[in-house]
């Protein structure tokens, strides 16, 4: 919020202003602050190029104002300029040292192996469920499946959920964590074309549980996962830098 108003602050001034001359503003000083943008995750059109350039334009005439002034003499001034030459400085460092130390395909993959192996394998189930009002009504349920009637006919005939009961009581794949609590724990017990044996009840009724099917989810795809793995190896190699560089200095 703050750079926002001081950026529309300087568009309002120079806008306003009565110099004479405009300042020239170098390429290289317009695409330091876009690359500065970009680093940050911001796509910079051609647009906002041109925002960039009238933003230093103003900033040069507020600078060449404030010399006039001898502002630039204080000692306010000159600690906080050292200070901006510090972090510029500290980030063409960081910079550098990332041109000289990319990371490789190879560390790419090691990194996205390992992470695989630390993923706990993740289940998605196919259900199907019969919802009724009483224990005796699921019970009776249960009673008819045993004696032939497709599930599927009985969901449509005495199911209570309008959003399941006209495909047969189809709940689709999901993960068993977004069923309601007892209801994904029997759901999670069943093997494949089971039905359970004895009714589940949860806040909205009493159910009839079919798993349909059960399958194990496979981890994304190394090229999915290539540009957080590059910025995660990336940070820890800067992090691990900047902690050398201490622990040379004897910083703690």
């Amino acid at each position: 919020m703050r750079k926002t108003l001081v950026a529309a602050s300087l568009m309002a001034a120079v806008a306003g202003s009565s110099f004479a001359a405009v300042p020239t503003i170098s390429q290289a000083r317009i695409d330091a602050i876009v690359r500065s943008l970009q680093a940050q995750g911001q796509q910079v059109t051609p647009q906002q190029r041109e925002m960039v350039r009238n933003q230093l334009v103003t900033a040069e005439l507020l600078k060449q104002d404030a010399e006039k002034k001898g502002l630039d003499k204080t000692p306010e001034f000159r600690a906080e300029l050292e200070n901006m030459q510090t972090m510029a400085l500290a980030n063409q460092a960081i910079r550098d040292f990332q041109r000289r130390n990319p990371v490789t395909d190879s560390q790419l993959k090691a990194e996205y192996d390992r992470l695989v192996a630390q993923m706990p394998a993740k289940k998605s189930y196919h259900a199907r469920h019969i919802l009724v009002k009483t224990e005796a009504e699921a019970k009776a349920v249960i009673e008819a499946l045993r004696k032939g009637k497709p599930f599927d006919q009985l969901a449509r005939e005495k199911s209570l959920d309008p959003g399941s009961k006209a495909n047969g009581g189809d709940l689709g794949w999901a993960d068993a964590a977004n069923f309601v609590g007892p209801f994904g724990d029997a759901l999670t017990k069943l093997s494949k074309g089971q039905v359970t044996s004895t009714p589940v009840k949860t806040e909205f009724g009493w159910h009839v549980i079919k798993l349909d099917d059960v399958r194990t989810e496979s981890a994304p795809p190394l090229e999915a996962l290539k540009p957080q793995l590059e910025q995660k190896i990336g940070q820890e190699r800067v992090d691990q830098y900047i902690s050398d560089l201490k622990a040379k200095a004897g910083v703690k």
